[in-house]
């Protein structure tokens, strides 16, 4: 393991969205679930303070911080999709728990975190070899929301959409 893992601060919500988390990936669990054992700025005694859980095989930690803080695109995670269905599923299912959809292959959870939900191919050709292709590629990305892979292939060959 890592020695290094995020912290995500959340206001009461923790455990909810680890929880929903874990449910995107398989090899993810809950490792743990700690609770304040004293009243604080962080909740009651007995109430969550932190949740330590394993998203994919990277650990994370979620806090309950006790004031709500704005999660940024300063910070994001991206799902690096083995083919356009895991770029449906995860996008449908964060979409279905609450979520916006942004620009791009980004998308925020209903708790404001950022994520990039991207298929296998994107470095394929925004990073292909031909420059002009390459463009191409980038250009449709720019015009996307969620990331379609077959209209990037197409871009990327010069085909029209």
């Amino acid at each position: 393991m890592s020695k290094v893992s995020p912290c995500l601060w959340f206001n009461g919500e923790a455990e909810e969205a680890a929880n929903l988390y874990i449910s995107l990936l398989p090899g993810s669990r809950i490792e743990k679930v700690q609770k304040n054992v004293i009243d604080g700025p962080s909740g009651k005694a007995g109430s969550v303070l932190l949740v330590e859980f394993t998203l994919a095989g990277q650990r994370f930690m979620a806090l309950n911080g006790g004031v709500k803080m704005e999660h940024t695109h300063a910070v994001s995670f991206k799902i690096d999709c083995a083919d356009q269905a895991e770029v449906d599923r995860l996008w449908d299912a964060l979409l279905a728990s609450g979520g916006k959809a942004e620009h791009c292959g980004w998308i925020r959870d209903r708790f404001g975190v950022a994520w990039q939900i991207v298929p296998a191919e994107l470095a394929k050709y925004i990073g292909g070899p031909d420059d002009a292709a390459a463009a191409r590629a980038m250009q449709a990305v720019l015009g996307m929301i969620k990331l379609d892979a077959e209209a990037l292939r197409r871009a990327y060959e010069g085909k029209a959409a």
